[in-house]
């Protein structure tokens, strides 16, 4: 299809960071055929994520504040606002409050980390 519409509802594979209340789902992917992913993650007030970029990405805010942290400062963003991210930067995602995001990247986030340094945090996240 040349256009399609995704609701975090539709999204079914589910994955969880350790016992956190960290979900990520992606609605679509390298096997979509599509040059980008996207997709929905649900964070719990407080919780955390360190992270290496293996891609650009675009995190767009639909309730609750997010914060991202860098060696630079923090950027801190609300429903209806983004959050744009480079490859190759050292982050922490954190969650100042409950929080639902869309995410954007580009090339595929999971292939572009599976070929990177950092492929074993993947093993941090579990099908829910």
């Amino acid at each position: 299809m040349s256009v399609e519409l995704f609701t975090s509802d539709q999204a079914s594979n589910w994955f969880q960071r350790g016992d956190q209340q960290l979900f990520l789902a992606d609605v679509l992917d390298e096997q979509s055929g599509a040059a980008m992913s996207v997709g929905f993650a649900r964070y719990g007030k407080g919780e955390t994520n360190p992270w290496t970029m293996a891609y650009d990405e675009a995190l767009i805010i639909t309730r609750g504040a997010f914060t991202v942290r860098t060696a630079e400062g923090s950027v801190t963003a609300r429903a209806g606002e983004v959050i744009y991210l480079r490859s190759g930067v050292d982050v922490v995602y954190a969650a100042d409050e409950e929080t639902e995001l869309v995410y954007v990247t580009h090339p595929h986030w999971l292939a572009a980390t599976g070929r990177s340094p950092y492929a074993d945090r993947l093993g941090e996240f579990q099908p829910v």
